[in-house]
């Protein structure tokens, strides 16, 4: 594994100024796209966004006042879980899809039998389902009719080659879940999701392929898909504090 490339400090992407300024140019193509898919968010927008607000104010408060212990970790990421399975249902809810836990790994089943189409995300961790909404929201409509999006996928241990192509079609997803991530405060590091490679990985360009991605999205963010688009601005509306939002 390249180290030096591992290293990228991604959170350098999205300071309170970069913030605030990709804030500003979302809600600006919010308000001119025409025949904009209908959300929840529409409807009672200001509501909305405050109670998200105050929730994630309370779990960040409750997350720097607790003495660290694994039972309060878990606890506090559990309750952060919760709160993201709330805004994606109901800012997505007219699009027939919901965010749910999954005991084992990730999948996504497309919507069938008058049932939405469900993102399943691994294990109930927070980062999971950022990643897996991430997917999502590259997938565009055509794919989200079929299982996992009509993805191939090799486990843990993939080939040169393999690792190449996954590397490949990961660029995006990992780009858009570093945004979210940073939107929400939290620390973004990539997964090559190859632990166990018996071939030498130094030469990958992932990381820093996936950091001018992200660049590339606040420099032009008319370029995001349309509801990384919804879901970044909520979550910038959201998890940013209101003196960064008008610095």
């Amino acid at each position: 594994m390249n180290l030096s490339d591992n290293k990228i400090n991604f959170s350098d992407l999205l300071s309170p100024a970069t913030a605030s300024s990709l804030l500003q140019h979302l809600t600006q193509l919010d308000r001119h796209t025409e025949n904009a898919p209908n959300n929840r968010l529409c409807l009672d927008k200001d509501a909305y966004l405050n109670e998200w607000r105050n929730q994630w104010q309370e779990l960040s408060t409750t997350q720097t006042d607790d003495t660290h212990s694994t039972e309060s970790i878990v606890d506090s990421e559990r309750l952060a879980t919760d709160w993201l399975i709330q805004l994606f249902n109901t800012l997505f809810t007219d699009q027939q899809v919901i965010l749910v836990r999954s005991n084992g790994e990730p999948e996504y089943f497309p919507a069938q039998d008058n049932e939405p189409a469900r993102i399943e995300f691994a294990h109930g961790f927070f980062a999971s389902a950022l990643h897996e909404i991430s997917h999502w929201c590259v997938a565009g409509d055509a794919r989200r009719q079929l299982p996992d999006f009509g993805y191939w996928y090799a486990p843990d241990g993939r080939t040169a080659a393999q690792q190449q192509a996954f590397e490949r079609v990961e660029i995006k997803p990992q780009a858009l879940e570093c945004l979210f991530t940073l939107a929400c405060g939290r620390h973004f590091q990539v997964s090559q999701d190859n632990l166990f490679a018996d071939f030498d990985t130094s030469s990958s360009t992932f990381a820093s392929d996936v950091y001018q991605q992200v660049e590339s999205y606040i420099a032009k963010p008319h370029t995001l898909p349309r509801d990384a688009k919804t879901l970044l601005t909520a979550l910038l509306s959201v998890c940013t504090s209101l003196s960064e939002i008008n610095a």
